[in-house]
């Protein structure tokens, strides 16, 4: 095998795991809560009934 052909492989394969990585971290669920529980944060400086123009 030359080694232009090794590189080539080598790089190839990296490639897919990058993808391969990038989809199932895509996929995986989330630690974070996904509703709306205000998970820690503070609203109590936001006026109720007023928008920003």
């Amino acid at each position: 095998m030359n080694i232009q052909v090794v590189i080539i492989l080598i790089l190839f394969a990296g490639a897919i795991f990058y993808v391969g990585r990038m989809i199932y971290k895509n996929l995986s669920a989330k630690k974070s809560c996904g509703s709306n529980c205000k998970c820690g944060v503070d609203f109590s400086g936001v006026e109720a009934g007023k928008a920003h123009k």
